[in-house]
């Protein structure tokens, strides 16, 4: 264990006041063991000497606890800003205001240049007293580095994908407007269904990073409205069928009776969107939906329904099934942003609903997503 401690029945670590004397919050006062915290702590006495160095902050320093304790702050937590400033003379949390209750999490330096996040708390026996123990947590950057490679790589993929469908309209309108009269009705009208095709892809991609943008931040709204799931799916099919898709392609079912839906019937068909053009682009043979009524995901509710939507393809393997529900995730390197089954986990999931990836009977993948009939309280 970090914290110096001693064997003797009743003992008290050294430098601390008796119990009857600690202020709320001390962690021998609560019987935790500094060891089992996630993040780093170091704490300090009142004349700045390390009195606790636990397991999370030998590991993120790389410094040994044993070398730490009884030494000063300063010396064991050599810390400096990004401009080279060291850190706890800047601060001089020991002689500045007595009002001051800590420092928020900011980026600094340990020796060798390695980033880490620090926040320190200043605990006085009374406020505006002498400082009795500075406590300083310790964060590894890692997590924040693997959230910016995140928005680092969706700022690529956009831009790709923005790349295409924005090349094709500006060369198409600008060769009509040089040479308009040269071509023929038939070719005016194939370039702008072309241009008119590209804006909608660009909108799509936009409105897909709208939707990411507002799943990230728990804001994303659901205007719940009465939604017959089987007719939606069956406009679905219907235009897949107009757009040359044989109509043997799909197989409805629709169990009967259903319960009354009430969800967003936008993001529903949002939803459906991407689970049949997934099983049409990537998956073969038959496609098959099924509505059926079930138990309902949400506590309390007895009845839910759910959309069972499988190929017969060749399926998702089942070390990638995982991360089928991810950012960038592709099932093949066929196109497409790897972001629109991200999505469909995050509109599911704001209707109170859940998703699953499996394998279907005819070896392809199944995608069943439930939701709860979330029927308003006036109806109840």
């Amino acid at each position: 264990m970090s914290v110096g401690t001693s064997s003797a029945p009743g003992a008290q670590d050294a430098g601390s006041p008796p119990a009857a004397s600690r202020p709320p919050g001390d962690l021998a006062g609560l019987g935790i063991d500094p060891d089992m915290l996630p993040d780093g702590l170091v704490v300090a006495d009142e004349q700045g000497r390390v009195v606790c160095f636990n397991a999370a902050a030998e590991r993120i320093t790389a410094v040994r606890a044993r070398a730490a304790l009884g030494q000063s702050l300063e010396k064991a937590l050599p810390l400096e800003d990004l401009e080279g400033r060291r850190w706890w003379q800047l601060t001089d949390p020991y002689g500045g205001l007595a009002i001051r209750v800590g420092q928020p999490e900011r980026n600094l330096l340990l020796p060798g240049g390695r980033e880490v996040l620090v926040s320190a708390r200043y605990v006085r026996t009374r406020p505006t007293g002498p400082l009795w123990r500075l406590v300083v947590t310790l964060r590894d950057t890692e997590a924040r580095r693997r959230t910016e490679r995140s928005h680092a790589e969706l700022i690529a993929t956009v831009a790709h994908e923005l790349r295409s469908p924005l090349t094709s309209v500006k060369g198409f309108t600008a060769t009509l407007l040089a040479k308009w009269e040269r071509f023929t009705d038939d070719q005016k009208r194939l370039m702008l269904e072309t241009v008119d095709a590209d804006a909608d892809r660009v909108t799509r991609l936009i409105a897909e990073l709208l939707d990411i943008s507002r799943i990230d931040s728990g804001r994303l709204e659901v205007r719940r409205q009465p939604v017959d799931i089987g007719a939606a799916v069956g406009r679905h099919i219907q235009a897949y069928v107009a757009a040359g898709q044989p109509a043997d392609r799909f197989l409805l079912r629709v169990q009967q009776p259903l319960p009354d839906l009430w969800a967003d019937p936008d993001k529903i068909d949002q939803v459906l969107s991407n689970l049949l053009e997934n099983a049409v682009r990537h998956g073969e043979g038959t496609v098959t939906i099924d509505v059926t009524a079930t138990a309902s995901p949400r506590e309390g509710e007895d009845i839910g329904t759910s959309v069972t939507v499988s190929d017969e393809g060749p399926g998702i393997p089942e070390e990638s099934m995982n991360r089928v529900f991810t950012r960038f995730w592709r099932g093949s390197k066929r196109g497409g942003t790897g972001l629109g089954l991200y999505i469909v986990k995050g509109i599911v999931e704001a209707h109170g609903g859940t998703i699953t990836v499996g394998r279907a009977p005819g070896a392809g993948a199944e995608f069943r997503f439930t939701l709860p009939v979330a029927a308003p309280a006036y109806l109840a």
